[in-house]
């Protein structure tokens, strides 16, 4: 990675620390890309996004004596840089024997550690040093990748292989071009080259890296310091070491400890793997699906090439969460990814791998920015979603049947959900609708909630029907092929987020997003600002581009089925039954004060208005429906599943039907 302190020395880029700035403070600062804004840019607010730590920031077209409005934005940008651990500011300026910054935004810059710059270069220099931060950063990350790899191939077949420390010092030697030695107190283990004990002995016994000669630089690594054991990695080298050096160094040194004693070396390949599952699962919940699939491919090759997974979620004891994950291991070995959840001390998740047809993956729901009012400007409702393809029972076999198998050992206290199979790079979003799913768990007799009776009301519609009223809703986006492909695009984003973080994901701007949204709402005849016809918009978009739908469905003849009329199918009223059956049980009148607040587009303050309660109280009584009904009501998923149950059961909650027209409750 390129330095501030590399960037400097670069004649073309004619860079230079600003007047008072400490250069040696900040020349080792890695610098991750480059983003450049004029002077209108700077003053609008830009950038409108979050930067990315390691970023340059090139501002053009500053005068030369900041003042008003300018300063102020200045300011604004140097707290964006700090937040966002930016590699430092640079202003484009003439030269001149006064500073281009004032000595209040030089004070902020020491306060916020961020160092301001000046270049005289002209910008096409700056872009042929952009297209050298992406170059140097993919170099970079294929290097360290194909460094991994070859590191991971040197673990012998047997730890006990007298040579293996031997080969591994060889390589790291080649690899980062370094003296290595691998010593204990009383002998050395490994050395490359052979003279490598000469140079690095004084620092390994003094344990300090002052101790080797001035033009070395020296890097000593205890290899398994939590053991109390003695021996040392000590590599030394002409050239600094970088991150991506020290990283790798750090990796050698977690296998060269495996090597180092026969009880340690089984107990850290044991806690590397399960370091790797939970990087890998970690990965698959934020959509790196080729990464996790690079880290579990040396463990387990092969397990996470399916398209499409299911994910279970296992609740139990906290003191017995770690047995049940190594029987769950046990089981489910070569199929399933199983880790001890990081952020719940009770839960363990378990990710199954599936190959399915694509298109029978589903999508789940996107969590809303605000817990209980999910409408008004920005974009803030979900893309709904829910699951799609079969569920295995228990009672057969595979790996459901093993997970209920160990979870009806562990006794009356765990509990076993499940979500339906969703594409790999949604598993957030299958996490999510297990976890929903572990409610109706707690109070199922087997301590089971695996069935799409649960979670899936859209694979309960009939499917021929719902395709063609999907269909005719948003035909008019669906008329021309390339406004189609550009908009179901852009408003499953803004359903699904704020538009701000659609924008970021879409790689456009806020506004785009913005005005996109706005003539898909004219064109279909609806307000996004009211929960229903969000509802009923990103239904179809589900139905449309999600959901697997008969042959000629989109050609049938005659008028299409009333939304009403889809949701009067026989299984959705038994769902609709069971989704609200312990609520309607409850002492407080739970579902008028739901009725009453999606009437009123989800806001709190005319709910409780209304229903002559206090905010607090509605909230409540929402907060105690979702738990009844095992739903989220911050996604449009959650809204959707009860507008529709009130729908059905209650009779007193319409619906939005084909572009913006209300069916009111039979």
């Amino acid at each position: 990675m390129l330095t501030l302190g590399a960037l400097v020395g670069r004649a073309e880029l004619e860079l230079a620390f600003a007047g008072g700035i400490d250069a040696a403070r900040y020349e080792p600062a890695g610098v991750a890309g480059l983003t450049t804004l004029t002077l209108a840019q700077l003053l609008e607010g830009e950038p409108q996004r979050r930067l990315e730590p390691g970023s340059l920031v090139l501002v053009t077209g500053l005068p030369f004596r900041l003042r008003g409005h300018a300063e102020v934005a200045l300011e604004t940008l140097l707290e964006q840089l700090a937040l966002d651990r930016c590699a430092g500011l640079v202003v484009n300026a003439t030269p001149a024997p006064h500073q281009p910054f004032p000595q209040a935004i030089r004070d902020l810059s020491s306060a916020l550690a961020v160092p301001l710059l000046v270049t005289t270069a002209p910008l096409r220099e700056w872009v042929r040093t952009r297209h050298r931060f992406q170059e140097s950063r993919l170099s970079g990350a294929e290097r360290r990748a194909a460094q991994l790899a070859t590191l991971v191939q040197q673990m012998p077949t047997q730890l006990a292989d007298p040579r293996a420390m031997q080969r591994i010092a060889d390589w790291l030697a080649r690899a980062l071009h370094v003296q290595v030695l691998v010593s204990e107190p009383q002998r050395v283990l490994a050395a490359s080259p052979a003279t490598a004990a000469e140079t690095l002995a004084p620092a390994i016994i003094h344990r300090s890296v002052g101790a080797a000669t001035p033009e070395q630089h020296t890097r000593l690594i205890t290899l398994a310091p939590a053991h109390g054991a003695d021996t040392v990695l000590a590599v030394a080298r002409t050239a600094p070491f970088d991150d991506a050096d020290v990283r790798l160094l750090g990796q050698t040194a977690k296998l060269l400890g495996l090597l180092d004693q026969a009880r340690r070396e089984y107990r850290a390949a044991a806690d590397a793997s399960r370091a790797a599952r939970r990087a890998a699962v970690e990965l698959l919940l934020d959509a790196e699906v080729d990464k996790a699939r690079r880290v579990m491919a040396p463990q387990a090759p092969g397990l996470l090439e399916p398209e499409t997974a299911r994910v279970f979620v296992i609740e139990t004891p906290r003191t017995h969460r770690d047995a049940a994950a190594r029987r769950c291991e046990a089981v489910t070995a070569g199929r399933a990814l199983v880790i001890a959840d990081p952020r719940a001390e009770r839960r363990i998740l378990v990710v199954q791998p599936i190959q399915v047809p694509a298109r029978a993956a589903g999508r789940g729901s996107a969590v809303a920015s605000d817990a209980y009012d999910t409408s008004g400007a920005g974009g803030t409702a979900a893309l709904p979603g829910g699951s799609a393809g079969a569920f295995d029972l228990p009672g057969t076999s595979g790996v459901p049947a093993e997970l209920a198998r160990v979870v009806a050992a562990l006794g009356a206290d765990a509990t076993l959900s499940g979500s339906g199979i969703y594409s790999m790079s949604l598993l957030a979003d299958a996490l999510k609708e297990a976890v929903a799913a572990q409610r109706f768990a707690l109070h199922q007799p087997d301590a089971l909630a695996l069935s799409a009776h649960h979670t899936d009301l859209v694979g309960l519609l009939p499917p021929r029907d719902a395709q063609r009223w999907a269909r005719n809703l948003l035909d008019p986006l669906m008329r021309h092929e390339t406004q189609w492909e550009q908009m179901r695009e852009t408003l499953a984003s803004a359903l699904a987020h704020p538009y701000t973080v659609a924008a970021r994901r879409l790689h456009l701007h806020r506004n785009t997003v913005t005005r996109r949204v706005t003539r898909a709402a004219e064109a279909l005849d609806v307000d996004f600002g009211t929960v229903a016809d969000r509802i009923a918009v990103g239904l179809a978009l589900e139905l449309v581009t999600q959901r697997e739908h008969p042959a000629g469905s989109a050609t049938l003849d005659g008028a299409p089925p009333t939304l009403p009329a889809l949701l009067a199918a026989p299984q959705v009223l038994a769902w609709a039954d069971t989704l609200l059956h312990t609520a309607r049980g409850d002492r407080r009148d739970l579902l008028t004060t739901a009725t009453v607040w999606l009437t009123h587009d989800a806001h709190i303050e005319p709910t409780a208005r209304a229903l002559g309660l206090s905010e607090a109280t509605v909230r409540s009584h929402l907060r105690a429906l979702e738990r009844h009904m095992a739903r989220d009501f911050s996604s449009l998923n959650g809204l959707r599943d009860l507008q529709f149950s009130l729908h059905v059961v209650t009779g007193d909650l319409d619906v939005a039907d084909s572009r913006g027209v209300l069916c009111p409750a039979t």
